[in-house]
């Protein structure tokens, strides 16, 4: 599980916890088309993301990062794998709403 903080409009952060993964290289964090966080980084692509230890929960990991690509290439495959990861089982979209899934690929920049 990881946070990532994205940059509002009016220069406030807007903190989002969510699912994650990586591709070897770079953080890979999928999101939905519409969702603030998406909009944020279209606009200003710099973020932080915080990943948490489920396992001690007072160890955790911070880094300065840019997100480098927002698509929806391979989107709809990464959420599948992330909720096998997450949950042992298929995604399935908790509004039950048609989604239009974004894979965001981050570069880190920096580690706290």
């Amino acid at each position: 599980m990881c946070l990532i903080s994205t940059i509002d409009p009016d220069g406030s952060p807007q903190l989002t916890q969510t699912w994650v993964g990586t591709d070897g290289e770079h953080i890979l964090i999928n999101t939905v088309e519409g969702f603030r966080k998406l909009q944020n980084v279209r606009r200003d692509p710099r973020v932080a993301v915080s990943i948490l230890d489920p396992d001690q929960p007072r160890n955790y990991w911070s880094v300065k990062a840019t997100v480098l690509s927002a698509t929806t290439d391979g989107a709809a495959q990464n959420i599948d794998e992330l909720s096998q990861k997450y949950t042992g089982g298929p995604y399935q979209s908790w509004t039950g709403q048609p989604q239009t899934r974004v894979l965001l690929t981050i570069r880190v920049d920096f580690t706290d």
